[in-house]
């Protein structure tokens, strides 16, 4: 018996092309002949030296081997010293193959006889004797991942054990799922396909894992569905045969089928999820899938919105802000997924029921051939990833972190470094922001983007400036244009999904811009909001992202109309709610001064730098405000004072009121501006002087005694 093979049937690289046989004996060995056709008495083809057809040797003594047709791969395994060793072998359309690697399994392969995969039907696959051979398949796709997925036979239905080899990460796993019940009627033999990103592992009528095979560390990020499941009640109930790519065939009705993952149907098995688990596996499996993003993540803002307390294992906002991110440039390089974070959480310590897993390091495929194209490139560049790079590339704003901190500081003490390099951090935001705007089409609801926020704006440029460093530092052979554009949409695309929540929270709510004025009532619409803000807030800060300017005005402003004044005055002093400028002027102006409104503001004043409140107080036309600002203002002019000799005798004829303290104090205020007027003339004092002091301490004396 012998099976075989036409390689490249579909080249046509001339009218009377050179065809290639593949042979695989039952003798162990395979070969490929070389097919010379010529044309004979007009339309008449027959093949030239029929009886002596040139031949090689491909391979021997193999216990299994899987065709991939359409990449032109041969997969083989042969046993050396009892050792199972997979090797792969090339073919190209110019007449020449190559033998691409050499890779040790750990797994028990039986020399009496050969198994093939993807060679047409055979006998084997029969039902009644499915279990009592192994499964095992080898997958690709284009970002360079080599699985190798296997499983022993059935020992026991009471469980079933399979493992995934997961060459381009040096490691493997083994899972072992419990079957809750034994169906006889159903057909035993397990299915593993081919899905991109991932590996579905299928037994009809008991479960469905679909296996995360781009980032395998986090069991989280695969998704396990048992027989109680509708999905497993969907599928077919007979054995499937793994075709090539994600092609399958239902032995028993004849069908052949592509497998998909349907995207909308993800989102809406997302929706009924129960597990945090599940949600994750499902959430990150719907973005790598995105062929639609913005609809796609409009639909899982919604379900963000109504479940945002759902999830106790991760945040939500989070996860959904680094994935959709990640996902959103993700196809620009293949060596993404080492340097940029697709999800925000580093372990995973819950137990997924009905599932151990167990993972172990394995030794890296050995590549035979010194020069990589196309698939191969990417493979070899994984493998070295996992040799020589064993610590974790992923990009953090731990540096953003204390570069941002640095200048927050510097620009308290008034001691910022070189203007130039401020400019080029304040350079690098407005590209971000105008590629923000440039993307939206629609007119925004929420107040964003409408003000200079120069602390979101240092953060926003120090993240490109250290994105960009980290990736033309690890990324070789990608131009440094490309990197920068990459970088700005990243960057941008963090900014866009956060305005995006707000916007689809503004929008659920039916906010208007009356919203922000502060003569009415809150509503609850308004607290779910603010609620909102601060959980996309608390998210943020977690993973120090910069937030649209304008976000802090807003959530200050919703928080004032939502808060008692202590809870306001909490969550200042602990830094959930800013005090920028913008909303600190709106409070000052649009507030009246009724009492309860004087004691917000003097409590808000009090808590602002010294230099933000000198200029606020000017437009909060009160005692207090005047008090501050002559408290200030003596302090600037006293703070160089040296005493004089004072004459005893005052003019008494310049003070309208007799109270000796103030009139000695307001004659020495009087005496220094006359003689140094440089010391009063400074800039934002204009109005302020002896005079302004002095009526602000009467104004504010008499206040006090209720007079």
């Amino acid at each position: 018996m012998s099976f075989n093979q036409f390689l490249y049937p579909h080249v046509e690289s001339c009218p009377q092309p050179k065809n290639h046989l593949l042979l695989l004996s039952e003798e162990k060995y395979i070969e490929q002949f070389h097919i010379q056709v010529v044309q004979e008495d007009g339309n008449r083809v027959v093949i030239k030296n029929s009886g002596h057809l040139p031949r090689e040797r491909i391979a021997e003594d193999f216990v299994w081997a899987q065709w991939d047709m359409s990449e032109q791969r041969l997969y083989y395994i042969d046993l050396k010293k009892s050792r199972s060793v997979l090797k792969c072998i090339q073919f190209y359309a110019e007449e020449h193959f190559n033998l691409m690697f050499e890779a040790p399994l750990d797994i028990s392969l039986s020399d009496s006889g050969f198994k093939l995969v993807n060679f047409g039907y055979s006998d084997l696959q029969d039902k009644e004797e499915l279990s009592e051979h192994l499964t095992l398949c080898v997958f690709t796709n284009h970002t360079g991942s080599l699985c190798v997925c296997y499983c022993p036979n059935f020992d026991s239905w009471e469980q079933i054990t399979y493992s995934v080899f997961y060459f381009h990460k040096g490691h493997s796993k083994t899972f072992t799922t419990t079957l809750g019940s034994v169906d006889s009627h159903v057909t035993k033999g397990i299915t593993f396909l081919n899905l991109d990103y991932y590996v579905a592992v299928y037994l009809p009528g008991h479960f469905f894992h679909l296996l995360n095979i781009q980032h395998p560390d986090l069991i989280c990020h695969s998704l396990f569905l048992t027989e109680n499941s509708e999905v497993i009640d969907m599928l077919p109930h007979s054995p499937l045969q793994s075709l090539s790519g994600s092609l399958v065939l239902d032995s028993r009705s004849g069908k052949l089928y592509r497998v998909l993952l349907n995207q909308s149907y993800l989102v809406e098995f997302l929706r009924s999820a129960r597990l945090d688990c599940e949600r994750m596996a499902l959430l990150h499996c719907a973005l790598s899938h995105g062929r639609d993003p913005r609809r796609l993540e409009a639909k899982i803002i919604q379900w963000i919105s109504e479940n945002i307390s759902a999830c106790h294992s991760f945040d939500l906002i989070q996860e959904f802000i680094i994935a959709s991110s990640y996902w959103s440039i993700y196809p620009e390089t293949s060596n993404m997924d080492k340097l940029l974070p697709y999800s925000s959480l580093l372990t995973w310590d819950t137990e997924i029921p009905g599932i151990t897993l167990v993972t172990e390091e394995i030794p890296l495929p050995l590549m035979k051939v010194h020069s990589f194209k196309g698939y191969w490139e990417k493979l070899n560049s994984n493998l070295e990833y996992v040799k020589y790079s064993k610590p974790h590339l992923h990009y953090n704003n731990s540096v953003v972190r204390r570069e941002w901190h640095n200048l927050i500081s510097e620009e308290k003490t008034g001691k910022r470094r070189s203007t130039v390099y401020v400019r080029n951090i304040l350079d690098n935001a407005i590209k971000v922001i105008s590629n923000v705007e440039a993307k939206n089409l629609e007119p925004r609801l929420t107040p964003l983007f409408q003000e200079e926020d120069t602390h979101q704006q240092l953060l926003i440029g120090l993240m490109v400036s250290e994105l960009r460093e980290h990736l033309l530092r690890h990324l070789q052979g990608v131009e440094k244009r490309k990197i920068e554009q990459m970088v700005l949409d990243y960057v941008s695309k963090l900014l866009d999904l956060i305005c995006q929540i707000l916007e689809a929270s503004w929008r659920k709510h039916n906010l208007h811009p009356w919203a922000l004025h502060f003569n009415r009532q809150a509503s609850a619409a308004e607290f779910a909001v603010f609620h909102i803000m601060t959980r996309i807030l608390e998210a943020t800060n977690t993973l120090f992202l910069p937030l649209p300017p304008g976000f802090h005005t807003l959530h200050m402003i919703l928080g004032v109309r939502c808060l008692p004044l202590h809870n306001l005055l909490h969550y200042i002093d602990h830094g959930v709610l800013l005090l920028t400028e913008a909303a600190v002027t709106r409070l000052m102006k649009d507030l009246d001064n009724t009492e309860k409104n004087e004691k917000l503001k003097f409590s808000i004043i009090m808590r602002l730098p010294p230099l933000t409140g000198q200029k606020i107080c000017r437009l909060w036309d009160h005692p207090v405000s005047s008090n501050i600002i002559s408290r200030n203002h003596v302090k600037r002019l006293l703070q160089n004072y040296n005493k004089q000799p004072w004459s005893s005798v005052m003019d008494k004829s310049s003070f309208s009121v007799e109270f000796l303290p103030l009139n000695y104090f307001i004659h020495i205020l009087t005496d220094i501006e006359s003689s140094n007027p440089a010391l009063y003339a400074f800039e934002g004092h204009d109005n302020v002087d002896a005079k302004f002091v002095e009526e602000a301490a009467l104004k504010h004396t008499a206040m006090l005694l209720g007079l």
